[in-house]
């Protein structure tokens, strides 16, 4: 069963608040008490949102900004978006909806993190205010009035609403006037990490087995878990013979020879020595393979061979 997660919000207790609001560590995420922002160098990608100075009727309490999101492997780029949506207005508070791992698993698709881990790792940013977990999916009116919503900040591009409700998930706080736009941080996303981490997944698979990870911790076969530690000594074989390579160019170097057919004979001979061994490392991994197929077959059909006559 899922935890439920209250709205997480900033506010301390009062014994707290002196602590917490002492000049040298002042409350992140909040306004200071003259109303000014504290001063952090930020570096815009696209040109910055205009900031709103004169909202009628709003100079007397600070306007509730919301915006919403996945917000899975939080970035650098989720919190220039929360950022802008702070800075929107002089005196803003910020709500962060976040939507469950039910909801966001059927419309979007499967998350690295939970539900929970992404709920904190909102609350540690700085422009955030306050958390609302289980975000609805498409914000409605009755969403609205019960957070006391001013505006909706997020980037202008349409979100395809995979729900069935509309055309545009920010469709309708768009056609009601309260649609603020943020700006979005070239060459950083969620699906960008990811891709990284697919593009180099053999690497990382060796990384963690190395750090003490079994093969089933990461989901790995035998098979392919031999294979990996047979590339990876050849990869490293590679590199101690490159870095030996080097080592005896510069020796030569230093002590003025000039003997290249001798370094021509030493690069065929290491070359040579390269292709045997892994020659031999893929014909070990294909007796491997055999054998281990053979080992699961004999099991398969032994039993059917004992029972054979009792039909």
């Amino acid at each position: 069963m899922r935890p439920c997660f209250p709205s997480i919000d900033r506010q301390a207790p009062e014994e707290e608040k002196e602590e917490l609001m002492a000049p040298a560590l002042p409350r992140l995420g909040l306004t200071m008490e003259d109303g000014d922002q504290p001063e952090t160098p930020t570096t815009w990608h696209d040109s910055a949102p205009e900031v709103i100075d004169d909202v009628e009727g709003e100079n007397e309490r600070p306007v509730r900004v919301y915006a919403d999101g996945i917000y899975d492997l939080f970035h650098f780029g989720h919190a220039r978006a929360l950022e802008q949506a702070k800075k929107l207005f002089p005196n803003t508070y910020l709500l962060v909806g976040c939507c469950n791992d039910e909801i966001t698993h059927m419309y979007k698709g499967k998350t690295v993190m939970t539900e929970s881990e992404r709920y904190e790792s909102l609350r540690h940013c700085k422009w955030v205010d306050e958390v609302i977990p289980d975000a609805p999916w498409v914000i409605t009116q009755e969403f609205i009035n019960k957070h006391k919503i001013d505006y909706v900040a997020h980037d202008a591009l349409p979100y395809a609403d995979t729900s069935g409700a509309g055309n545009d998930v920010y469709e309708f706080v768009k056609a009601i006037g309260k649609f603020k736009e943020t700006k979005r941080t070239d060459g950083i996303s969620t699906s960008d990490i990811i891709m990284r981490i697919l593009k180099d997944y053999n690497k990382y698979v060796m990384r963690n087995l190395a750090r003490g990870y079994s093969r089933k911790d990461l989901g790995v076969s035998y098979v392919k878990e031999q294979q990996l530690r047979v590339n990876m000594g050849i990869t490293k074989l590679r590199e101690k013979v490159k870095e030996q390579q080097e080592k005896l160019h510069t020796v030569a170097r230093t002590a003025g020879m000039h003997h290249s057919e001798w370094v021509e004979n030493a690069d065929r001979w290491v070359a040579g020595f390269l292709e045997k061994f892994e020659e031999g490392c893929h014909i070990m991994v294909r007796i491997l393979e055999e054998s281990i197929r053979s080992y699961y077959a004999n099991r398969v059909f032994r039993p059917s061979a004992q029972h054979g006559n009792c039909h």
